[in-house]
């Protein structure tokens, strides 16, 4: 049990990084490659791949290209590891995404957000008792995956667990970052930034199945800039979550890119699956990484 709770609320937060980050109607360009980068040091090689951290099984199996830059490395890293059961803190989750006492949900966000609430989720069947006693960012993931998953998107055919699987007992596997540290994340934006989050993800579900065809679709193609095309047409529409996409991004980029700039300085080749919203862009962690004087290429 509590490995599975732990889980989901991870493989529901990475994909909120790439789900969150796309709108409705961008339309992507096959170029015929991959979602994989490999990047050079003058004695190193790291492979990036973006990540969908919700799949289906049809996506299997993946390119060879993915599949052998997987088999050459020394190591897989990814953003948390959720098969360590050993550190996932289920009372740190529960103490971050859960009021307790007589603290309710209706007394942290407006009448506007609350009714809101109300009608999208209590037309899933969820009784408002059980809605009232969550926080607004725990609110909002736990929206976004009941909608992509009854769109039949599964997180145990994710990338990270693919790999994750498939690296049991073989290789060596690192974080980027952790579980505790994204529950850290989320549960410290501000109330104003939650509230602006949770109504963003009410939202957009109506479009959720056109917003996902549109990022599988650039995801399967390669397409670098019609990923970037989405994100971009999504923030620029939605102002008031700036600051969130600030801190799930852009924040993260930084710090992700130089854990990456330290692999290429070993003598060990390291195969990365990172959100796939993390990697694009000018301020994304390929960029990051050419301004480093790294060479960057697609595969």
């Amino acid at each position: 049990m509590k490995k599975n709770i732990s889980r989901l609320l991870l493989l529901t937060f990475l994909f909120v990084c790439i789900f969150q980050s796309v709108c409705l109607g961008a339309e992507t360009t096959a170029t015929h490659k991959n979602f994989l980068w490999k990047v050079r040091s003058d004695t190193n090689t790291v492979y990036l791949l973006g990540s969908v951290h919700f799949m289906k099984e049809d996506i299997y199996p993946l390119n060879r290209k993915i599949e052998e830059a997987f088999e050459k490395s020394e190591y897989l890293v990814v953003e948390a590891n959720v098969n360590d059961v050993a550190n996932i803190g289920v009372e740190k989750l529960i103490e971050s995404a859960f009021y307790t006492g007589n603290d309710t949900l209706e007394k942290h966000v407006s009448a506007e957000t609350y009714e809101l609430v109300k009608k999208e989720f209590e037309g899933l069947g969820f009784p408002i008792w059980i809605i009232n006693r969550q926080k607004p960012w725990f609110l909002a993931l736990s929206a976004s995956s009941l909608e992509i998953m009854k769109q039949g998107y599964d997180p145990n055919y994710g990338l990270d667990m693919h790999f994750l699987n498939k690296a049991s007992g073989k290789k060596k596997i690192k974080e980027l970052e952790s579980v505790d540290y994204q529950i850290s994340l989320l549960s410290g934006f501000s109330e104003s930034e939650q509230e602006a989050f949770l109504r963003y993800t009410l939202k957009e579900l109506q479009s959720a199945e056109t917003e996902v065809n549109n990022v599988i679709r650039a995801w399967k193609n390669g397409d670098e800039r019609g990923m970037e095309a989405i994100t971009k047409k999504a923030f620029q529409e939605n102002g008031t979550i700036a600051s969130v996409y600030e801190k799930l991004i852009y924040e993260r980029n930084r710090t992700m890119a130089s854990k990456v700039e330290e692999y290429l300085q070993t003598g060990e080749t390291h195969f990365v699956v990172v959100g796939a919203a993390h990697l694009i862009g000018s301020r994304g962690i390929l960029e990051l990484l050419r301004m480093r004087g790294y060479t960057v290429t697609q595969l």
